[in-house]
């Protein structure tokens, strides 16, 4: 049968290559990287500065009331405390003293302090660490989302490059029942053999091309299987070309032992960047920075509010005023507050809330760690026991490939029967499908090995 030389080779780096940057699953777990980029963005936009102003008056029978306008700009800092500035002008009949400021208006420049509670951690610097974790949950997401599909991406690929294996021992299998039907048939004619000689051969080949064309349908359905991994840059649902073929599978070259030290090198790999231990971690850092906003939360409520005034335009490098130590002492405003809750219910609840999180959080990680590293060394026995299996397997397939040459001779001798040379091909062929399997078996457990120890796939 004339074969098609125009086939193309589509390597498992093809296929990562296009669900890395293709594949709907990949497209969003990449988007999770910038949303943890703009919940950070979000968060420090707590730190904006902000500008205000106010105007409020009345006037009734011609009668100015009042007329008040206050204008300020805020300027939050890292550090807990705000720098404030601005001009106020509060004038009129019935204005209250408290509040009343020169005709001209009044500007300040002030600085507002917290000096218990807020002042190493408030909300706005809470929000922004947790949401900086927030980052490195994100992108352990997104690793974790990506190799768990390249590992779904790897299996499959090597089921195709197992089918197309198969299909192709089956056709020549049952191109070499082909070609011995014939060769039976005409010596049956000669009568060198017996008539029932020919119906077992013609029914040996029946059955071989039955198990062909079973073949043929599972390499489709795989096929296919593969072609859900591709899209176009559309966003649109692609197919493997019907020329498109598998990589081999891994030859007995490729069939190499795991050093003694490098499972354990593998399992101290996976401890430290696995995914899934990576994400605990991020959420233990989120806990922490939660349990330092809560303990802050036990302090006084004390704050102090200093605003240095000056009678008319708002303050100017230049000018006619002259910083002096009596000036600071007679021209300001200052505001002192307190508060604190009693008894704290609230606040100890929810810090012992916090730690109770955390502990849960601590027993995920210490679970999850043990089973990372029981899943690799799980993984690597498998590999060891494979390699066993397909050295011995190996040796199956040559003594088959042995006793079938030998049946083969005997037969073209008159010293056997078509029977048992279709019994020799029938065990050679099963025995060279074990080892095909074993291969893409062994292939799989490569890319699980890689996938388990938390490395990128790619």
């Amino acid at each position: 049968m004339p074969r098609d030389t125009t086939q193309l080779v589509f390597t498992l780096t093809d296929l990562f290559t296009h669900v890395t940057l293709r594949h709907p699953v990949a497209r969003q777990a990449g988007l999770l990287p910038e949303r943890a980029q703009q919940e950070i963005r979000y968060a420090r936009g707590l730190l904006d500065p902000s500008v205000s102003s106010k105007y409020y008056g009345k006037t009734l029978g011609g009668k100015d009331y009042f007329n008040t306008w206050d204008n300020a700009l805020k300027v939050p800092v890292w550090f807990g405390f705000d720098v404030k500035a601005g001009f106020e002008r509060n004038v009129g009949t019935y204005v209250s003293e408290q509040i009343r400021t020169p005709e001209s208006g009044l500007s300040y420049l002030g600085i507002s302090v917290p000096l218990a509670q807020g002042l190493l951690i408030d909300e706005r610097r809470a929000a922004i660490r947790q949401a900086q974790a927030l980052a490195g949950l994100a992108e352990a997401e997104r690793r974790g989302a990506l190799n768990k599909l390249l590992l779904s991406a790897a299996k499959d690929y090597w089921e195709w490059s197992l089918s197309h294996q198969r299909l192709e021992l089956l056709r020549l299998n049952a191109e070499l029942a082909e070609v011995r039907f014939r060769a039976v048939r005409e010596r049956v004619r000669q009568g060198d053999l017996a008539a029932i000689d020919s119906v077992e051969a013609l029914t040996e080949l029946q059955n071989r091309q039955a198990q062909l064309v079973q073949a043929r349908v599972q390499w489709q359905n795989v096929t296919l299987l593969v072609s859900n991994y591709l899209w176009d840059e559309q966003n649109q649902p692609r197919e493997l070309p019907p020329t498109a073929r598998p990589e081999a599978l891994p030859a007995p070259t490729a069939w190499r032992s795991l050093p003694p030290d490098s499972v354990q090198a593998l399992v101290n790999l996976a401890s430290q960047i696995h995914p899934e231990l990576a994400k605990t971690r991020a959420k233990l850092n989120q806990l922490g920075i939660e349990r330092r906003l809560l303990s802050n939360k036990l302090l006084p409520k004390l704050s102090v509010d200093y605003n240095l005034l000056r009678t008319g335009q708002p303050f100017q490098p230049e000018g006619d005023m002259q910083w002096t130590n009596t000036y600071f002492a007679n021209n300001y405003k200052l505001g002192l507050s307190f508060e604190y809750p009693l008894l704290l219910r609230q606040e100890r609840s929810k810090l012992q809330l916090n730690q109770l999180k955390r502990r849960e959080a601590e027993l995920d990680l210490q679970q999850d760690t043990r089973e990372v590293q029981t899943t690799v060394r799980t993984v690597a026995n498998d590999w060891e026991a494979l390699r066993e299996q397909l050295r011995v397997q190996e040796q199956v397939v040559e003594n088959s490939q042995k006793l079938r040459n030998g049946e083969q001779i005997r037969f073209e001798n008159g010293e056997s029967s078509v029977f048992l040379l279709n019994s020799r091909e029938a065990s050679l062929v099963s025995g060279r499908i074990k080892l095909a399997e074993l291969q893409a078996k062994y292939a799989q457990t490569q890319a699980t090995l890689r996938w388990a120890a938390g490395g990128d796939l790619e």
